[in-house]
């Protein structure tokens, strides 16, 4: 088991946001890539932890060939781009937006004169130049919610082979990862526990891992990511 903190890594950002980067897959990074920072699993390639400033913003900007996770944590955002523009974002709520080929275009704006806070992953789609399209989750108040992965013959998430849950747990109530996984704590704390180790891991923690079992020690929300079989 291998525990990566936010508190270790340096803050950095652009325009109007500051965030912490703790996967950096090297797939996409090449040379760019900060060795402090954590490979990817599966088609999953990047995670940041990210704090928009006051009315702060991304500006506008393009991706193509890549899905894009947005997972609100705290405060709210407001969306414009080339899909689902003018939606909004208030804590615990995701967007998922794929570029395809055909690419979209996005700006994640802050609408409050207080800081928020939001998660963003990356994932490399299966296959190249599909459709770009959008989807919205409010994932439930206890228990486990798929927001990205799944075959094709369903249409809840986008298609992957490599899963996205939100899991979000009671103290003292426990799950255990199956496989490979990658999971960060947003919020809460938790003993994590393999065969032979057992650690105490919180919000800022990403945790890679085979065969887990967490149990939470208060109430906890994480991102999980494994390969579907």
């Amino acid at each position: 088991m291998q525990i990566l903190s936010k508190k270790s890594l340096a803050l950095g950002g652009f325009a109007g946001l500051r965030e912490v980067r703790l996967v950096t897959d090297s797939r996409l990074f090449g040379s760019r890539k900060k060795p402090e920072t954590a490979e990817g699993l599966g088609q999953f390639v990047y995670l940041a932890d990210a704090s928009f400033n006051p009315l702060g913003e991304t500006g506008m900007h393009p991706h193509k060939e890549i899905d894009v996770i947005s997972i609100m944590i705290d405060g709210r955002v407001s969306h414009e781009g080339s899909l689902e523009h003018g939606k909004g974002l208030e804590a615990g709520d995701v967007q998922v937006q794929r570029a395809g080929g055909e690419g979209f275009s996005h700006n994640e704006l802050n609408p409050d004169d207080t800081a928020n806070r939001m998660i963003q992953l990356w994932a490399l789609p299966d296959e190249a130049g599909q459709p770009a399209g959008y989807k919205y989750y409010s994932p439930k108040a206890e228990g486990v919610t798929r927001i990205y992965g799944g075959d094709k013959s369903q249409s809840e998430t986008f298609d992957s082979q490599t899963a996205i849950d939100i899991i979000h747990l009671s103290a003292g109530k426990s799950i255990t990862l199956t496989g490979a996984s990658l999971s960060y704590i947003t919020a809460g704390s938790a003993d994590y526990i393999d065969n032979t180790q057992r650690h105490r891991a919180e919000d800022g923690d990403l945790i890679r891992g085979h065969d887990i079992e967490i149990t939470a020690h208060s109430d906890i929300s994480i991102i999980a990511v494994s390969q579907i079989k």
